[in-house]
C-alpha cells in the first residue's frame, strides 16, 4: 500500500545559501533552539577540518544539506504524534543527523547509534553543550539490545531493505520508519518488498529537489 502527501508549507529550494535565519523562520524554532544549533553548526565546521565529519563538498550550504535536510522530520512526526514524549532511535548517526537535530528541537529522547568512534566523540559534545536529550552508542546496530521504540530514523546510512534487517528487532506494532533517501528511493522500496509487507508514504524533500522523506508503517516481514 502506498500513500503520497504534500510537504509542509512555508519551506522553498533557495538559489542562494540557506542558513540559520532560514530554519528560524521555516520551523518556527524558539531562540534557544536557534542558538543550540548555531553552536553544532560552528563546531561541525571546526571539527571538519580535522576529523572529516562530512563531506567537505556539503560544508558551504551544510545549513541546507544537513540542519534543514534533518530538521524537515520534525513537523511530520509531531503532527502523528501530538503531546506524546516519544523515543526515537536514529541508525547510523554519523555526525547527528537527523537524530541529534531533532533531539535539539524537542523531538523527545533519542539514541544515536553509530560505530565510528571520532563522530560519536563529536555527537557526546554537542549533546552536552546543548542540553539535547540524546544517548550517543557507540556500537554497530546489530550488536544494539533491543528495547520500546517509537520511530526509527535514518539518513544515508544503507538502503531500506537492509535498514529493515537492522529494525527487525525493534519491531513493534505501530512502529514508524522515517527515511531520507534520494532518486533511488523507489528501487529500494522495490528490493525491500520482496521479503517485507509495509505501508509506504512519500514526501517532497525540502533540501533537494532529488529527495524524498518515506514514512514506513504497518511492517512485517513476508
Amino acid at each position: 500500500m502506498s500513500k503520497s502527501a504534500a510537504p509542509p508549507k512555508g519551506v522553498q529550494f533557495l538559489s542562494s545559501l540557506y542558513g540559520p535565519q532560514d530554519l528560524s523562520n521555516d520551523f518556527d524554532v524558539s531562540r534557544e533552539t536557534l542558538d543550540a544549533l548555531t553552536l553544532y553548526a560552528d563546531e561541525l565546521a571546526k571539527w571538519q577540518r580535522a576529523k572529516n565529519l562530512v563531506a567537505n563538498s556539503t560544508m558551504d550550504d551544510r545549513w541546507r544539506r544537513h540542519f534543514l535536510d534533518s530538521a524537515q522530520l520534525f513537523p511530520f512526526i509531531k503532527a502523528r504524534h501530538p503531546g506524546k514524549e516519544l523515543q526515537l532511535l536514529d541508525i547510523g548517526s554519523g555526525a547527528g543527523f537527523p537524530g541529534l537535530v531533532l533531539a535539539i528541537m524537542g523531538i523527545g529522547r533519542v539514541d544515536l547509534v553509530e560505530s565510528n568512534g571520532r563522530k560519536c566523540v563529536f555527537m557526546n559534545q554537542i549533546a552536552r553543550q546543548t542540553d539535547a536529550e540524546a544517548t550517543v552508542i557507540n556500537e554497530r546496530i546489530e550488536h544494539v539490545p533491543a528495547k520500546p521504540i517509537d520511530i526509527i530514523t535514518s539518513r544515508a546510512c544503507a538502503k531500506v531493505h537492509q535498514l529493515l534487517e537492522w529494525a527487525q528487532p525493534f519491531l513493534s506494532p505501530g512502529i514508524e520508519m522515517w527515511l531520507l533517501k534520494g532518486e533511488g528511493a523507489e528501487e529500494e522500496l522495490t528490493q525491500a518488498t520482496a521479503s517485507w509487507n509495509m505501508t509506504v508514504e512519500r514526501f517532497k524533500s525540502q533540501s533537494s529537489p532529488s529527495g524524498v522523506i518515506l514514512r514506513l508503517s504497518d511492517i512485517k516481514r513476508k
